[in-house]
C-alpha cells in the first residue's frame, strides 16, 4: 500500500475513531457474569470463536460485496446489502451497534470532507460495514486491507472489553491480540470467496449472551 493508503487504514482502525465501539460488548459481559469467560484461555477461545463463525463468516463477506457495490458506482445494490446485513442481526442489540456506529462513522465523514458522503445518506439505517467500506473505498484502501483493518478493530475492541471484564493483564490482552492476528489472513482469504449460499452467522451462545446482555442487572457496555 502507498504510505498514504496505509495511514488511512490505520486511522479507521484505531479506537480514536469516534464512533463509539468502545462501548459495547457485543454479549461478551453476559459470558463474564456467567463464568463462560473467566481467563485469557476462555476469552481467546471466545473472542476467537466469534470471529471464526460469526464475524468472518457473514459480517466479512458482507463487507467485500459492500466495497464491491462501492466501487462499482452501485449504490442500489449496496442498500440491498445493508438491508440484509440489518435483517441477520440476532438481537436488537447487536442491530442498535451496528446502526449507531454506522450513523457515526457517517458524521465523521462529513465533518471531515475528505470524500462525498452523500450515497450514505439515501440508506436508512446504515450500519456499520456498508459506512466502514464506502470510507475504505473512498480513502483509496485496497478491499483486502480494508477488511483485514476492520476485522482487526472489531478484535480489538473485544480484547479491550475483556480486560476491563475478566479482567485481564496487558499482557494477556497482547497474547490474545498476537494469536488473532494468526488467524485473520485465513478468515479474509475465506470471507473473499465465499459464495452467498454460504454466508452463515449461525453462532447460538453469541445470540444468547447479547440477548440475555438486553436485560442484565450490572452493565459497563452499552444495550
Amino acid at each position: 500500500m502507498p504510505g498514504a493508503g496505509l495511514a488511512q487504514l490505520l486511522r479507521l482502525a484505531s479506537p480514536m475513531l469516534p464512533v463509539g465501539a468502545y462501548s459495547y460488548s457485543q454479549g461478551l459481559e453476559w459470558a463474564v457474569e456467567e463464568g463462560a469467560v473467566r481467563d485469557e484461555q476462555t476469552a481467546l477461545r471466545w473472542i476467537g470463536d466469534a470471529l471464526a463463525f460469526n464475524i468472518g463468516s457473514l459480517e466479512a463477506p458482507v463487507w467485500r460485496r459492500l466495497y464491491q457495490a462501492w466501487s462499482a458506482g452501485d449504490a442500489e445494490s449496496a442498500g440491498r446489502w445493508n438491508e440484509r446485513f440489518l435483517a441477520v442481526r440476532e438481537t436488537a442489540e447487536l442491530r442498535s451497534e451496528t446502526v449507531q456506529m454506522g450513523e457515526a462513522l457517517k458524521l465523521v465523514l462529513k465533518a471531515t470532507g475528505e470524500i462525498d458522503s452523500g450515497p450514505l445518506d439515501r440508506i436508512e439505517q446504515l450500519a456499520f460495514p456498508t459506512a466502514f467500506s464506502f470510507a475504505a473505498h473512498g480513502l483509496g484502501i485496497p478491499m483486502q486491507e480494508g477488511l483485514i483493518g476492520y476485522l482487526w478493530a472489531w478484535g480489538e475492541n473485544q480484547v479491550s472489553a475483556a480486560m476491563k471484564l475478566v479482567p485481564l493483564g496487558q499482557s494477556s490482552g497482547q497474547r490474545i491480540l498476537a494469536k488473532l492476528i494468526g488467524l485473520l489472513p485465513g478468515i479474509v482469504a475465506t470471507a473473499l470467496e465465499r459464495d452467498d449460499d454460504a454466508l452463515s452467522n449461525f453462532a447460538p451462545g453469541l445470540a444468547i449472551a447479547s440477548s440475555r446482555h438486553e436485560t442484565q442487572y450490572t452493565r459497563l457496555f452499552r444495550s
